[in-house]
Order: C-alpha cells, then structure tokens, then sequence
C-alpha cells in the first residue's frame, strides 16, 4: 500500500492520460501481485479469523479495489467518500432527536445550506450571519440570489451592501471579531 500511495503523491497533478499510463505501468504489477499473494494465502490462513476476513474482503471486491488502475479520474481509495459519508453517519445517530417533523426540515435545510457552502468555498457561518440580515427584507422574486452558488456576486451589489451595512448588530459584531 505505500509504494502505491507514494505512486499517487507522483502523479497528484498530472493530467486523467498521464495518470493512466503511470498506473498501468508502475501500480497495476503491485496490484496484480497483491491479488496473487492474497490467492496463495487464502487457504493457509485460520477459517474466521480477522486475516481470513481481510482476505476474502480484498478477493471478493477485487474488481471494485482495481478500478482506479483503469481511469485516471478516480482516486486509489474512497477515504474522501468515506469522510463526507461520517457527517451523515454521526448525524443520523444525533438526528434520532430532533423533536419533530418540522424540527427534522429546519435541521435538513440548514445541513444542506451548510454542505452547499462549503462546495462553494463560502465560510458557513459567514454565509448564514449575512443571509439571516438579508433574508428578512429582500424581494422574494429574487431570493435565488441569496443561495450559495450566487452569494458572493450578489455581496458584490451595491444594494446588498448596502442592507447589510445598516444592520447596526452585524456592525458590532464585526467589530467585536476584529
């Protein structure tokens, strides 16, 4: 696994052709060696013990495990996957006592604001102070404005700093940050 990962760190920033071609010549005869190793061990190990199970494991997604070897865009692991993934795992556990149906919306909601900001690169908290001073005051045809994808062009308007400008708590509150 570490000449793999350090294979990777190589070719982080190289183009999906290049990525492919370094792969097929350098990653996949580890891989195809792995999988040979965990054939020759499979029988020689204990039946039901963790090693078995890490065996099996590995054989039966074998085709799942090489997939990266064929396509340059994916990653060798799933680790960003799986970490965006523990949000909703941790989240399903704590969710169990929102209190209520609309409990259970509000905190939706404001879960996917949060996960739509930080696709954005739009700091969360930033974003919901300022959209909580303009949410109440701002024209419902043009509420599309305040969501994350358009949020720092419409902070760019005259009018939008304007409203936010007179908001004599969020004045205090900046200057309190400072």
């Amino acid at each position: 696994m570490a000449a793999l990962f350090k294979i990777e760190r190589t070719i982080a920033n190289e183009t999906r052709k290049k990525k492919e071609a370094t792969r097929d010549k350098k990653s996949r005869p580890i891989v195809r060696d792995f999988f040979a190793w965990c054939r020759a061990e499979q029988d020689l190990v204990l039946d039901d013990s963790p090693m078995d199970t890490a065996i099996g494991y590995a054989l039966n997604q074998q085709k799942a495990l090489e997939r990266f070897l064929e396509d340059g865009r994916l990653p060798m692991t799933n680790n960003i996957s799986e970490r965006n993934l523990r949000k909703e795992a941790v989240g399903r556990k704590n969710w169990l006592f929102v209190g209520s149906e609309d409990g259970a919306t509000a905190n939706t909601t404001f879960i996917s604001l949060i996960a739509s900001c930080e696709r954005h690169g739009i700091e969360p908290w930033r974003y919901l102070r300022d959209l909580f001073y303009l949410l109440p005051d701002w024209p419902k045809s043009r509420v599309l404005e305040l969501a994350p994808a358009y949020f720092e062009q419409t902070l760019q308007q005259e009018e939008a700093k304007r409203r936010l400008d007179n908001k004599p708590l969020r004045r205090a509150l900046l200057a309190f940050a400072r």
